[in-house]
């Protein structure tokens, strides 16, 4: 599910696995794996440069890892490094999803 505007989390879900393009300020959520996200918004004229993985939880906690963020040599884990992405990826999550 592609999400542009803000709205409310599925309060079904402990966790939401979600993947944001840091570029069009857009996410897409509820996807079994964070590749499946990704794939959605490709189809949807995104670039994987700026796609990056993260799971939100309903207490509003983010982690921030993903196997889709391991991207060699810049960030070389499961979890984002590099703190300006993190915080556009936080920012993009505090935006479009109301928890």
């Amino acid at each position: 599910m592609i999400i542009k505007e803000p709205t409310p989390i599925d309060k079904s879900f402990s966790g939401v696995k979600v993947v944001t393009d840091i570029d069009k300020y857009i996410l897409s959520a509820y996807c079994e794996l964070h590749i499946d996200c990704a794939d959605e918004l490709i189809e949807n004229g995104s670039e994987y440069k700026n796609l990056w993985g993260a799971n939100v939880y309903q207490d509003g906690k983010i982690e921030f890892t993903s196997m889709i963020n391991v991207r060699f040599p810049k960030n070389q884990s499961t979890e984002i490094q590099d703190k300006e992405i993190k915080t556009k990826v936080a920012s993009i999550i505090k935006k479009l999803i109301i928890l």
